[in-house]
């Protein structure tokens, strides 16, 4: 009688497959509560958190020299800020590194994307 009222309040039903191994591991946590396997992975669902873990793997050669340029381009936009905070008169030269630096800026991007693209199984 127990069961089939159990079954009425969980009217759904998903089928999993495991080894023998992780069926065993699966009886061991649910018998040391005292409670059944559907309801130890009924637990499981509502009460546990999964934690999904992201691996990133990229090519450390290409990353230190993308972190270099971008410290360069940086360094030339303070620069920049400095001779513009300093009272410094607004020139086509100024222009043009500034245009330079956006530039430089928008090529790195493309490839940041590119090397993230490669990471990720995209090319």
């Amino acid at each position: 009688m127990r069961n089939k009222k159990s079954r009425t309040n969980y009217p759904n039903f998903i089928g999993v497959r495991l080894s023998d191994f992780k069926l065993d591991r699966l009886d061991q946590c649910a018998n040391l509560l005292g409670i059944s396997r559907s309801e130890y992975i009924r637990k499981l669902l509502i009460e546990k958190e999964i934690k999904n873990h992201i691996e990133i793997v990229a090519d450390m050669d290409d990353l230190k020299k993308l972190v270099g340029e971008y410290g360069k381009i940086g360094s030339n936009l303070n620069q920049i800020a400095k001779y513009f905070n300093t009272g410094g008169m607004r020139s086509l030269a100024m222009e043009d590194e500034i245009h330079q630096c956006i530039a430089d800026l928008f090529k790195l991007r493309k490839k940041v994307l590119k090397l993230a693209g490669e990471t990720n199984g995209i090319s």
